[in-house]
């Protein structure tokens, strides 16, 4: 899988886009209240899993929140990922 580094608008309530670093196994979300997140040691069929879940937001709370370590991130756009934050 490569990485999703930018990804597109998410039809979802809960989640703006997300970006996967598989060489790193850390994904970082974007809410839509603007809160940014990066969780660690996330597998890379997780990030697929995500990737291709119908309720992204559902999918997240269920199979990611609370299942991996993460940090808060500074609130710039998932873009400008890198060893920011």
């Amino acid at each position: 899988m490569r990485a999703f580094v930018r990804c597109r608008l998410m039809p979802s309530t809960v989640i703006r886009r997300f970006a996967y670093a598989p060489a790193r196994r850390e994904l970082t979300v974007e809410f839509t209240t603007g809160r940014r997140y990066r969780y660690l040691e996330v597998p890379e069929d997780e990030a697929e899993a995500l990737a291709s879940a119908f309720a992204k937001g559902v999918h997240f709370n269920r199979r990611i929140r609370g299942r991996f370590a993460f940090r808060e991130l500074d609130p710039v756009g998932i873009e400008a990922q890198g060893d920011d934050g």
